[in-house]
């Protein structure tokens, strides 16, 4: 599975944890400079972005929504810290679970 995430300078633990739940692939923009959200081209091969709400501005936030929405992406919005990022996985895998009820 592919991830992209969105915000921070670096990810430091949660890289690894992404990669225990599955996610082999993981793509990192900090969106801290202006030319980093034309870096915003988001592939439908992507199964998830993560925003971390604290590092991101409205602008690529905005941007981001559209390009997911556009690709039928998954989004979830967290804080910079890997219980945040959890707590978000854990609800969308469970409505998945749900779904295939």
């Amino acid at each position: 599975m592919s991830v992209m995430v969105i915000g921070a300078d670096h990810l430091g633990n949660i890289e690894k944890n992404l990669q225990s739940w599955g996610f082999d692939q993981i793509r990192h923009i900090s969106c801290r400079n202006v030319g980093d959200q034309k870096k915003l081209n988001i592939s439908s091969s992507t199964s998830l972005i993560v925003v971390m709400i604290d590092f991101v501005n409205h602008g690529a936030a905005r941007c981001i929504k559209e390009q997911a929405k556009i690709h039928g992406i998954p989004m979830v919005f967290a804080k910079r810290s890997w219980v945040s990022v959890a707590e978000q996985l854990d609800k969308i895998q469970s409505l998945k679970q749900k779904n295939s009820n």
